[in-house]
């Protein structure tokens, strides 16, 4: 399970750094691609594997079927760690979340979100979490 919050930078090149305690939950090969809130997201081949599979499973009839399994597939690559525990994200992606500099990492249980910093204080700002919790009842999640 991928938990935690961390904050680093991406260099001109495009090139991040993996916390350590992420690494090691990632496996050799893993997969990032765009996520939702404008994030990009990083998942564990075992868990995009399970994922893809619940894609191919939606009707190609239905249109937000269809867009929804393009917005995560058609901008997907697959990434190993380099020596220094870094990845390159390719400039689509980096356009797509709006990473310049300043880039934090956050663990959400099967995944990781990276988020440009002003993004993540933008998305994140917990406000209202009082009656975003209240609303979770009704998805069977009490406190």
């Amino acid at each position: 399970m991928f938990m935690g919050e961390y904050n680093h930078t991406i260099d001109a090149k495009g090139r991040l750094i993996i916390p350590s305690k992420f690494r090691e939950l990632l496996g050799e090969e893993f997969i990032l691609t765009k996520g939702l809130d404008g994030c990009l997201s990083i998942y564990p081949m075992n868990e995009w594997e399970a994922f893809e599979e619940k894609l191919r499973e939606l009707p190609l009839t239905n249109k937000h079927a269809r867009t929804f399994s393009r917005f995560f597939v058609a901008g997907a690559t697959s990434c190993e760690l380099d020596k220094q525990g870094r990845i390159l994200v390719p400039q689509t992606l980096r356009e797509f979340a709006g990473l310049d500099k300043d880039v934090v990492l956050t663990g959400n249980l099967n995944r990781i979100e990276v988020w440009s910093k002003e993004k993540w204080s933008e998305n994140c700002s917990y406000d209202d979490m009082d009656s975003i919790a209240e609303s979770m009842l009704d998805m069977g999640i009490r406190i």
